[in-house]
């Protein structure tokens, strides 16, 4: 696959998956929510819901959510094995981004314009929850096709932080787009015509398309060593670094997903104002991100992390302490407090999420030869969905149905990146230098020769 080069063009690649994520943010945070009323203030329901009551059976769906999350990461690991061996004419990874794209157009129509008007039944439970599976299986093949390219095509850990980097920034555009400007159009218009305008956006993930260039595939021995699907799978469990990593990414994950799935609920059972924190959140992004990669270059990846965690974990405890408050006005001040300290964790998040596995995967391709690095996307979106699932799907759905519990949820968040940050002292050496700009000294002259020439004595 032909290196792309130039920071416009890595900026450009790195915008590709900003529509297909807000797609997801759509389904994750504002369509699943609106099958169900519970959590939502009277206000709220008649444009945050697709009919102003239950379209599913609570317990029931539960279990569908989280068992679609988990489908999520466990159909990762036959669509990685599947993109890393195609054999088309238009190469591997073009022709499985186009296929996963368009189920997920298709998936997400289904979703939003079938609309039942018998209530809460199990047939409804049951559509619903096939299409989701759907959505999230298209949703896979299309993203771990594209982040497999951040080793193939990005050439370098310069580059691969850059795009990587990028795509975090991107990703706080469509969470202000999503948490933003969602919200506010959610005051007036229903949640349903609100998601077909944003659907337009899904098309920049045409962009690798474009600026991929591949060779034929068909009838050719890939480049580089390929495994079939089960020794994929075993080589990639046997990193020990990577598994290490998927530990303390899952309790990550969990925190995260957690607040940016129950996002709606809690703002609005709270009374605070979900465009003002979650402005203050991401609009520094950014600007935070400059710093997170400072502090890499200079003690390494491990510490910065670190610093991300603890940050998180405190904006969500002060958010906590802040819902409890009884001024309006206070609320609001230390709502946005809290979703400043936030922004200085949110973006990296993201970041380490593309940087970290096609790092490993490279390393892994070095050592025995083998090109697999869909793979390892695959293998971190099984533990992601196992997190999510459990956070969106059995706990989110658990505060929903339980009175007044809704308020916990930021407190749930942060305990959760307080665990993560605790297992972060098994990550490997590796993992906590990577990144880290050494200081190297000037080498004194060894012979008047190297002096004249400016040059140092032999290494």
């Amino acid at each position: 696959m032909k290196i792309i080069k130039g920071k416009w063009r890595l900026a450009l690649y790195g915008l590709s998956g900003f529509g297909v994520n807000l797609l997801n943010l759509m389904m994750g945070s504002y369509l699943c929510s609106a099958l169900l009323i519970g959590g939502f203030n009277a206000a709220h329901i008649p444009f945050q819901t697709f009919a102003q009551k239950d379209l599913v059976i609570a317990g029931a769906w539960a279990v569908f959510v989280m068992v679609a999350k988990i489908i999520d990461g466990i159909v990762d690991i036959p669509m990685a094995s599947f993109t890393d061996k195609l054999k088309s004419r238009w190469g591997r990874r073009r022709p499985t981004i186009l296929i996963g794209l368009a189920g997920l157009i298709v998936s997400y129509l289904l979703f939003i314009l079938v609309i039942p008007e018998n209530g809460a039944t199990v047939g409804n439970t049951i559509f619903y929850g096939v299409v989701l599976c759907l959505f999230y299986t298209a949703y896979t093949l299309t993203m771990v096709t594209y982040y497999a390219t951040f080793t193939e095509a990005v050439d370098g850990i310069g580059d691969r932080n850059f795009v990587s980097n990028v795509k975090s920034v991107f990703d706080i555009v469509y969470f202000i787009v999503g948490y933003v400007l969602v919200a506010m159009l959610l005051k007036g218009i229903n949640i349903k015509w609100v998601a077909l305008m944003v659907l337009p956006l899904v098309l920049t993930m045409l962009i690798p398309l474009f600026m991929l260039k591949e060779e034929s595939t068909k009838g050719k021995k890939l480049d580089g060593e390929t495994v079939n699907l089960f020794k994929s799978i075993a080589y990639t469990f046997r990193n020990r670094d990577f598994m290490l990593w998927m530990v303390v990414y899952a309790f990550m994950t969990f925190g995260l997903q957690l607040f940016l799935g129950g996002i709606n609920e809690y703002f609005s059972y709270t009374g605070m104002s979900m465009m003002l924190v979650m402005a203050t959140a991401f609009v520094p992004v950014p600007f935070t991100l400059i710093l997170y990669n400072r502090i890499i270059r200079k003690w390494g990846f491990g510490f910065a992390f670190k610093y991300t965690l603890i940050v998180y974990a405190a904006g969500m405890l002060e958010m906590f302490g802040a819902s409890f408050l009884v001024d309006g006005t206070a609320k609001a001040v230390f709502g946005v407090i809290s979703g400043l300290i936030c922004s200085f964790a949110i973006g990296s998040f993201f970041a380490v999420g593309y940087s970290i596995p096609a790092q490993l995967a490279l390393e892994d391709e070095r050592r025995t030869g083998i090109k697999h690095s869909a793979m390892y996307f695959a293998v971190q979106g099984l533990f992601s969905g196992v997190a999510t699932g459990l956070a969106t799907g059995v706990v989110l759905t658990a505060l929903k149905e339980t009175g007044g519990a809704m308020i916990y949820m930021s407190l749930i968040c942060g305990a959760a990146s307080l665990a993560a940050f605790a297992l972060t002292w098994i990550l490997p050496k590796s993992l906590n230098t990577l990144g880290k700009v050494e200081e190297r000294p000037l080498k004194a002259p060894a012979t008047a020769e190297d002096a004249a020439d400016g040059t140092g004595g032999p290494d």
